[in-house]
């Protein structure tokens, strides 16, 4: 796939999280280290974070895959049955709560670990007459150019590097009218310490705290999507969705200008 290169970004390897203009500690407040989900050696712990974060996104006060699907459908209210395109979906806890929620849409749930497809393919999804289950790299979408009204990629880009979370911005807004990045937030710095040092302890005795350790480090600010959807193409318009607090950060990214609409 052939990524634009802006002369603004084109040292995107090396980036800060926090962007081309991240703050002197804010670039210290980043991390290579790869959380266990990223890893092939610990199956089981994997296994353990994926399981916490899928019972988290079901409950009903934390509700994560609830919030995720009416950002979702949001974006997609205007089409009477949208084909939506879910990266990274891990479990296929998002995509089971939007075929919940909406009665004709058409997803496509995919991931790149084989085990966690197979894994829903074997499950309801893989049965739902209106759902269909692939394995897919979301820097390499395998469908043609304006195939589905949305891709979303939630909870999922921090995990990426620069370049290849470039890459998902090429191919999202390639494959998809539009591209829904849900991911965490980048505090401002000094708060960011605050709250890396209240999870700290935590990390040896939580495989799910482990991981929302590095994960915070490796969180991508505005500033930082912006720089990646020029670096994947100048016609890549990035606009952001309104967060109370330390709410996700909700992006979409899309081809050609288009006028900011109000926040949600």
């Amino acid at each position: 796939m052939m990524v634009y290169v802006d002369s603004t970004t084109s040292d995107i390897a090396n980036m800060p999280r926090g962007g081309p203009d991240a703050s002197w500690l804010d670039r210290r407040l980043q991390t290579e280290r790869l959380e266990y989900l990223d890893r092939d050696d610990v199956d089981d712990l994997k296994r353990k974070v994926m399981d916490s974060l899928d019972r988290a996104g079901g409950r009903r006060r934390i509700g994560i895959h609830e919030k995720c699907a009416r950002m979702v459908l949001r974006e997609v209210a205007g089409v009477p049955a949208p084909k939506i395109l879910e990266l990274g979906a891990g479990l296929g806890g998002l995509s089971r709560k939007l075929l919940e929620m909406h009665p004709t849409a058409q997803i496509t749930v995919t991931d790149i670990e084989p085990s966690f497809v197979a894994g829903m393919a074997a499950g309801d999804l893989g049965s739902h007459p209106r759902a269909v289950v692939r394995e897919m790299d979301a820097t390499e979408i395998d469908a043609p150019e304006g195939h589905y009204d949305l891709a979303v990629f939630a909870l999922s880009l921090h995990h990426l590097p620069p370049e290849l979370a470039a890459q998902v911005f090429a191919a999202g807004t390639r494959a998809a009218k539009k591209l829904l990045i849900v991911d965490l937030p980048r505090p401002p710095a000094p708060l960011h310490v605050i709250l890396l040092a209240v999870v700290l302890p935590l990390i040896k005795v939580s495989p799910l705290q482990h991981d929302g350790f590095i994960s915070s480090l490796r969180a991508y600010s505005p500033a930082a999507l912006r720089a990646l959807g020029r670096h994947a193409d100048p016609s890549i318009n990035v606009e952001f969705r309104s967060r109370r607090g330390l709410g996700p950060t909700v992006a979409v990214a899309s081809r050609g200008r288009q006028g900011d609409r109000p926040a949600d």
